[in-house]
């Protein structure tokens, strides 16, 4: 496969086509990608014809495909690389051919919607000569880096508990009130929580304590569960809980403490400011505002020097069935309404604060083509 050549700085840069072309793809991906200086747009896919028109012409770009038409794409030799952007449930169905055609995969989180779709993913992989990474921007996110970095070094001393609150207003009309479990806030924010447990502790939790899901008429979703509240068991007895929810004001937040100190972010997951922490180390309290970067910039930088340089990326294919392996025990908690112990699972990789940290500035949102965010703004 050739890369193509930048001419100015004498480096390479990865071509990529996006396929999806909704509100997180046009909102931050899209305006990152001339950002990272390793890599460039070449191709859009899109269910919307006219949307894809749009978007070429305001991005530059020559090769514009529909879904039906992902087949030539993967052919045309007009790209090295995917950012995929569809709906969860759509993951599968692109990245395993893009993967047996050698083409690399940026893949948004969750990798899926089920651990045997995403063992597929990862399985195709395997299989092929191209790289694939599961979109987790906070892994490279200077504030959450530093987090971990804290815990790490003992700050906290040992960690003993985890909770979360992640919620926003969902409009009515978008496509997220419309598709069930798989595409409410279980899938869809809970990642967040779910990961961040996970990167903090370093560990893998164990079980599932309770989870409960409830609805809210009076917002306007229909049958969608739009609340849910977790408890997670993690080694060592210690304890981890969240809650995600379409239907709260907005809020972003986690504390997790340990037997010296805690650490409030707030905003915890968001990109559209910069993270920050208050830290409470015994009686000592501090406060940081860390810089507001460009995170989908910064994790196709990222997935592009992996690519550049022949490295295999962090969050990878296991990563995401992670929190997966979480998200099924949820699920499964939910419909017995008990304790739900979860299979053994080893991560074999962590995050490398040293290596991954990415600072680029942020971006300002354009204007979309066709696109809401799930607010409706």
């Amino acid at each position: 496969m050739s890369l193509a050549s930048a001419f100015g700085f004498g480096t390479k840069k990865v071509r990529y086509a996006v396929v999806g072309a909704g509100d997180i793809t046009q909102s931050a991906m899209l305006p990152g990608i001339k950002h990272t200086g390793n890599s460039e747009l070449t191709a859009i896919v899109t269910g919307d014809a006219e949307k894809g028109q749009a978007l070429a012409k305001k991005y530059g770009v020559e090769h514009v495909y529909s879904y039906d038409e992902f087949d030539k794409l993967l052919t045309a030799g007009v790209c090295d690389a995917i950012y995929l952007g569809t709906p969860n449930w759509r993951h599968a169905e692109f990245a395993i051919p893009a993967l047996e055609a050698g083409i690399h995969v940026l893949c948004e989180k969750p990798l899926e919607i089920s651990s045997e779709k995403a063992r597929a993913i990862q399985d195709a992989e395997r299989r092929s000569s191209a790289k694939l990474m599961t979109a987790y921007r906070l892994h490279f996110e200077p504030g959450t880096l530093d987090a971990i970095e804290k815990i790490r070094n003992g700050e906290l001393g040992e960690l003993v508990g985890f909770t979360s609150c992640f919620g926003q207003k969902l409009d009515p009309d978008n496509h997220r009130a419309k598709h069930g479990l798989e595409a409410g806030p279980l899938f869809d924010m809970a990642p967040y929580p779910i990961n961040a447990i996970r990167y903090l502790f370093g560990a893998e939790p164990v079980a599932i304590e309770s989870a409960v899901a409830t609805r809210q008429p009076s917002a306007g979703l229909g049958d969608l569960d739009d609340t849910f509240a977790v408890v997670l068991r993690m080694p060592g007895d210690k304890l981890a809980s969240f809650t995600v929810s379409y239907v709260m004001n907005n809020i972003d937040s986690l504390i997790v403490a340990g037997m010296k100190g805690s650490i409030h972010m707030s905003p915890a997951y968001g990109f559209q400011s910069g993270i920050e922490h208050n830290v409470t180390i015994g009686d000592k309290q501090s406060h940081e505002t860390f810089k507001h970067t460009d995170q989908f910039g910064g994790e196709m930088r990222y997935f592009s020097d992996c690519i550049l340089n022949d490295r295999d990326p962090e969050p990878d294919a296991e990563e995401g069935l992670s929190d997966l392996r979480v998200i099924e025990g949820i699920v499964k908690a939910l419909e017995t309404g008990g304790r739900v112990e979860l299979p053994p699972f080893t991560r074999t990789r962590r995050i490398d604060p040293e290596s991954q940290r990415q600072t680029l500035s942020a971006v300002t949102p354009p204007e979309q083509v066709k696109a809401k965010s799930p607010t409706g703004n």
